[in-house]
């Protein structure tokens, strides 16, 4: 096993990183400085309260930071596409057909507006 394999301070630090969370923001939400955090960071191991509190923060099960490994997440993001998430990436219409749909769409709207200011004009010029 790799160093990084059992350093938690490490996977705290990538976790954090990847939620888009810097030291201070994980340091206020505890409520210690961000020196404290930087030194958890440097440490290999951390007491299991302190890291269930920084998992409650990071909005994860501390299993997840014990467990993580950059090639897991690189794995999640090359398979992302999987259609198992729910979502359809591939385009199902024609873009070029579409494009024409809203044209003709904002076409017809503006014909809407011609014809209900001409309207609008007919009975101005009647009073």
């Amino acid at each position: 096993m790799s160093e990084s394999t059992l350093h938690i301070g490490r996977k705290i630090s990538k976790l954090r990183e990847l939620r888009g969370m810097k030291q201070e923001a994980l340091a206020a939400a505890l409520g210690i400085s961000q020196q404290a955090i930087s030194k958890i960071e440097q440490s290999p191991d951390v007491e299991e309260d302190a890291l269930q509190k920084i998992a409650n923060v990071l909005g994860i099960p501390s299993e997840a930071i014990k467990n993580f490994t950059e090639e897991a997440v690189f794995n999640y993001f090359n398979n992302f596409h999987d259609n198992s998430s729910g979502f359809n990436y591939n385009c199902t219409f024609n873009p070029i057909d579409k494009i024409v749909e809203l044209y003709n769409e904002k076409v017809a709207l503006l014909e809407r507006l011609l014809q209900a200011e001409k309207e609008k004009n007919e009975l101005l010029s009647k009073k």
